[in-house]
């Protein structure tokens, strides 16, 4: 298949993308590089080119194709994806484009829009079954009350993570299984399994790994599903963050899931809003349902030092509200631009706009899925409940340097 670049000499084109946008310019088709497979290490000095990981399906296309490029404000992008370039620029085939952003004017949408257009080809990623769609969900950074010692309503406890827990990572000797880690706890010259939710409840082996005390067990419970929160202490004036530390080891269970199979809720109720409506009229199951997912998350705390910023997620560098995603990395880069054209929590009005892959999850399993992160507080917390969308997604990556 073929698309359009820019042909003009590297260092033109940058002074020309730096300089004011351009609303046309001159193109020439090319054939565009084949989606990457798995390939050997390369040596030290050797050159490398866009990667995609190892089962990716991808189509390339062409800018045009993507609903909604040409309406989205890209100035509100730009920060997201400078914020992974502290990490991506590392890498020899991002290099050149993280240091062309940095010297963009972020005010000037055009010139942002010919940056990506000119050092980005989109391909579309593709289901192992061939289909082009697939879930887009939402997370938030919620808030909860807690205090630093237990009593009155603060009898809930956030946990860091165990001294016992012990993650093995086997990419080393099965280069395949990257991104894949074992957890478990060793006894003797054996790694079991870490105990589930419901064994930790049970036993009492956490007792004095406590950071925090919270009033609202349901909160924590949904404070482990988000990954990460802040905690307002009643000092009345402090505020921390909770962020994730690490987990058991137990794959993700949706207890709406649950409630579904059960015949408690329809699909279409089983959002977190529903969620809890059902655990308020029926708190005597309380402990069962949030046992159905054996999967248990550890915190540590950390400043709130921009409220405007969010929790850092996978890539290890700040979310950007309604700017970054949690994707499974198995198929999607992380630090990679991702445009996603997906529709509003609830309705079907258009949510098309680029995106940057910067968190995983959990749940976030597949080549076409996404969780899309929505900010801070109530407001963004009631768009991420309601958020079950149907959505599809065009990977951005470099161009080969000799192709430009």
């Amino acid at each position: 298949m073929l698309f359009k670049r820019i042909s003009l000499p590297v260092s033109a084109l940058t002074a020309l993308i730096i300089g004011l946008g351009l609303a046309a310019c001159t193109t020439t088709p090319i054939t565009p590089p084949a989606p990457q497979t798995a390939q050997p290490a390369p040596q030290p000095g050797t050159p490398t080119v866009p990667s995609v990981p190892p089962g990716a399906n991808l189509r390339a296309t062409t800018f045009a194709a993507l609903p909604g490029w040409n309406s989205d404000d890209l100035r509100q992008a730009l920060p997201a994806f400078l914020t992974s370039c502290s990490t991506l620029a590392r890498k020899s085939d991002w290099k050149e484009p993280c240091a062309v952003a940095a010297g963009l004017d972020g005010n000037n949408g055009d010139a942002i829009r010919l940056f990506f257009q000119s050092f980005f080809t989109p391909y579309q990623v593709i289901n192992a079954d061939g289909t082009d769609n697939g879930l887009v969900t939402g997370y938030y950074e919620p808030l909860l009350k807690g205090a630093r010692k237990r009593g009155g309503p603060y009898q809930t406890p956030i946990y860091r993570a165990p001294d016992d827990l012990i993650t093995v990572d086997l990419v080393s000797i099965y280069p395949e299984l990257k991104g894949l880690r074992l957890r478990g706890r060793l006894v003797g010259n054996k790694v079991l399994p870490y105990p589930s939710r419901a064994e930790l409840d049970k036993s009492g082996v956490l007792a004095g790994k406590e950071i925090l005390w919270v009033d609202d067990p349901i909160d924590a419970f949904f404070l482990q599903v988000q990954g990460s929160g802040r905690v307002q202490l009643n000092d009345g004036s402090s505020i921390v963050r909770v962020a994730y530390a690490d987990q058991n080891g137990y794959p993700y269970k949706s207890i709406g899931r649950y409630l579904v199979d059960k015949g408690e809720l329809t699909l279409a109720q089983a959002s977190a809003q529903g969620i809890k409506a059902w655990l308020a009229a029926n708190p005597g199951r309380q402990q069962e349902l949030l046992n159905a997912n054996p999967s248990y998350v550890f915190f540590k705390e950390e400043k709130v030092l921009d409220p405007n910023v969010g929790p850092k997620g996978a890539q290890g560098v700040p979310l950007t509200p309604l700017r970054s995603i949690a994707v499974d990395p198995q198929f999607v880069p992380l630090g990679t631009p991702v445009f996603l054209a997906t529709t509003q929590p609830n309705n079907n009005a258009p949510l098309q706009q680029l995106m940057v892959a910067q968190d995983t999850g959990g749940a976030i399993k597949g080549a076409v899925r996404a969780d899309f992160f929505w900010g801070f507080g109530n407001e963004a917390g009631d768009k991420a409940g309601k958020m079950k969308q149907r959505g599809m997604m065009w990977l951005l990556l470099p161009k080969l340097a000799a192709a430009r």
